[in-house]
């Protein structure tokens, strides 16, 4: 009897507190929704003045570097440089860089544009800027082989040179001497090396191992697949991109991409398996600089779909079973490696005081490796031995696990790989191939999630700290305003970006593309086991801890993954000062859809339960129900909050989603 007594007592106090909750609900409800609007204009009429203001400096700058938004301007930029015959390395070197900014600005354009004639033009625009480089670098490395007998090594014989610039790494070797014993080179300097195999120990030819400590075939591959490759992460995109296409339109070839599908928006490579003989007849020569030329125009012609549809090749007889990487469960990091054998170009001869030098059109060319059999002796075995590579990983980027390395060809792959091995403590990886490719090293993406726990506590006024503790890693963010720091325990590289003040969306990128990665996705959840909460009461829940953020602290509980997906719960206080949040502060909170409220469970608890915390209220808002715990002071605070420094946290909270991810 007085167990009933005391469950209609809790019955008829809730529906007390149901009623009472019922009777503020509008208020509550539309003081929250003018906080939110009244940030949201701030921001967007912040962030369209500094568009604005971004633009005029852009228009007011007189370096020589032209607006990529203008497609004329790009245009002419494009064949002023393409007919450009300089080949001195170091100021061609100093042209890529120029190219380099600009194509980050097309970029950043790509990644916010929403009309469909736009975006194709900005994708033509890198596409076409990508392939110049490219050829570039082809001609800067004929002219350097070119000079090799001048350059000879005196304890080999041979040529090896180095040249190092703030975007690539390029090394080189001239096999001069044909040596049969010769086995591998090392270039110490630049932590590559490779291994060759006695057929191309005896040959006439020049190893290049290019590394570009930016990747462009990722990005080509991103623009290819954006439905399945693009991420929509709320700092790197606004507004989402219109990806759809109902019908399959015509095929068009671009030399050394592989087949493309042009679509309304965007170009879809179209992968086809291929036998063993076609894949070798594929691997064509370089083209001299008029080549290279018309081979850019081909591109530009196959983009905006004037080029007719050439014939497929024929159908393969044996079909490979192709690795092909996921770039959403894997990252590539730290560049592209390209592996390069070609045939040396003709080298100077003296006589009687005159220089002389065979001059060839067709420019340096691909040496064919594997061989064909009619390039073997008849008593030679038909198998060509795979080439070794050797690379110390670069101190830009992290990898929590061993790397793991992609091949590219039209795609990045993991098959043809070979004798993988990684010195963790030398930092080394060496592996073989079966071809001359560009390769990647990649890490799983979501290697750091889900998080074991997260914490955002304030530090002053428009200043927090947000702590996650990763499967792999511990970090922590600093915001301040509009700016965020990472701090990492890291013993090795990464001095470009820890302790250094940016923008979120910057910060993000350069976390991202340093191998450490906290965020997330729309297609996160397919990798990754995830608490599967409603994604609106979760969105809510962030906006209104963003409100509070300057007073309050927030962390991870663990009966968040107990309380279905329909509410969250998570440990909440009210907290002042840089030192840390007390044990015995943390009070529980349930949020839902409709209501918020304190509970009486504390982290420590045998099991979950519902039940509100005697003494405490419903409310139909998360900052309302804060708002009973709070000093006068601490409210106070929230309501002075920056919008700058709403809307960061706001953004790091929603690129990260620790209520869905720990």
């Amino acid at each position: 009897e007085r167990e009933r007594l005391e469950r209609e007592r809790k019955e008829k106090e809730q529906e007390r507190l149901e009623l009472k909750d019922q009777e503020r609900r509008e208020d509550e409800l539309n003081e929250l929704r003018h906080l939110l609007e009244e940030n949201h204009t701030a921001v967007t009429t912040w962030k369209t003045d500094a568009v604005e203001k971004a633009k005029w400096e852009r228009y007011m700058h007189c370096d020589g570097i032209p607006d990529p938004a203008v497609q004329q301007d790009l245009n002419t930029y494009i064949s002023l440089w393409r007919d450009d015959p300089e080949v001195n390395i170091t100021l061609v070197l100093k042209q890529c860089h120029l190219t380099l900014q600009l194509m980050e600005e097309l970029e950043a354009l790509l990644r916010d544009v929403t009309d469909p004639q736009e975006c194709y033009k900005y994708q033509e625009g890198l596409i076409n800027l990508q392939e110049l480089i490219h050829s570039k670098h082809l001609l800067t490395t004929e002219e350097i082989l070119k000079m090799a007998s001048m350059n000879i090594d005196t304890e080999t014989g041979n040529m090896q040179t180095v040249v190092k610039d703030v975007n690539i790494t390029l090394c080189l070797w001239a096999n001069l001497k044909k040596n049969p014993r010769f086995r591998d080179l090392n270039f110490e300097e630049a932590g590559l090396g490779f291994e060759l195999p006695k057929q191309l120990a005896v040959s006439h030819i020049a190893v290049r191992l290019l590394h570009t400590h930016y990747d462009h075939l990722s990005l080509l591959a991103r623009m290819a697949h954006p439905r399945m490759h693009t991420p929509s992460l709320r700092y790197l995109s606004d507004s989402a991109l219109n990806t759809a296409n109902t019908e399959i339109p015509s095929m068009s070839h671009i030399p050394g991409l592989g087949y493309y599908i042009q679509c309304d928006v965007f170009i879809i490579i179209v992968c086809i398996s291929q036998s063993a003989a076609s894949l070798q007849s594929s691997r064509n020569g370089a083209q001299p600089a008029e080549g290279r030329v018309s081979q850019i125009q081909t591109q530009m012609e196959a983009l905006s779909g004037k080029m007719p549809s050439p014939t497929l090749p024929d159908t393969p007889k044996r079909h490979e079973c192709i690795q092909v990487v996921d770039l959403m469960q894997y990252t590539p990091l730290g560049g592209v490696f390209y592996c390069d054998v070609f045939h040396l170009p003709p080298q100077a001869h003296q006589v009687n005081g005159w220089e002389i030098r065979q001059l060839l059109d067709e420019g340096l060319q691909v040496f064919p490796y594997p061989m064909e059999k009619s390039n073997l002796d008849d008593n030679e075995a038909l198998t060509c031995p795979p080439v070794g590579v050797s690379v110390t990983l670069p101190d830009s980027v992290v990898f929590l696990e061993a790397p793991q390395v992609a091949r590219w060809d039209a795609q990045w792959r993991m098959d043809s790989i070979t004798d993988l091995s990684y010195e963790e403590e030398e930092a080394k990886i060496s592996f073989k191939m079966d071809f001359f490719q560009p390769f990647v090293l990649m890490q799983e993406t979501y290697a750091n999630l889900p998080f074991l726990s997260w914490e955002l506590r304030p530090l002053d006024q428009d200043a927090a700290l947000f702590t996650v503790n990763g499967a792999l890693i511990d970090l922590s963010i600093t915001i301040q305003g509009n700016q965020c720091m990472l701090q990492l325990e890291q013993e090795r590289g990464l001095s470009h970006l820890i302790g250094k003040w940016m923008s979120g969306p910057i910060l993000q990128r350069a976390m991202l593309n340093a191998g450490i990665n906290i965020f997330v996705n729309e297609y996160t959840d397919k990798y990754v086991i995830t608490c599967g909460k409603d994604p609106l009461t979760e969105h809510a829940a962030y906006e209104q801890m963003a409100l509070f953020a300057s007073a309050c602290a927030f962390t991870w509980s663990k009966w968040n993954a107990k309380c279905g997906a329909e509410h969250l719960v998570t440990q909440a206080c009210e907290h002042h000062g840089p030192v840390p949040v007390p044990k015995d502060s943390w009070s529980l909170y349930l949020l839902g859809a409709q209501r918020s409220q304190k509970l009486e469970i504390t982290e420590n608890s045998e099991e979950f339960s519902p039940d509100y915390y005697p003494g405490s209220e419903f409310h139909s808002t998360f900052i309302h129900m804060l708002q009973d715990n709070m000093s006068t002071d601490g409210i106070a605070r929230t309501r002075e909050s920056n919008y700058r420094f709403v809307d960061t946290v706001q953004s790091l909270l929603c690129a990260t989603r620790p209520l869905m991810y720990s």
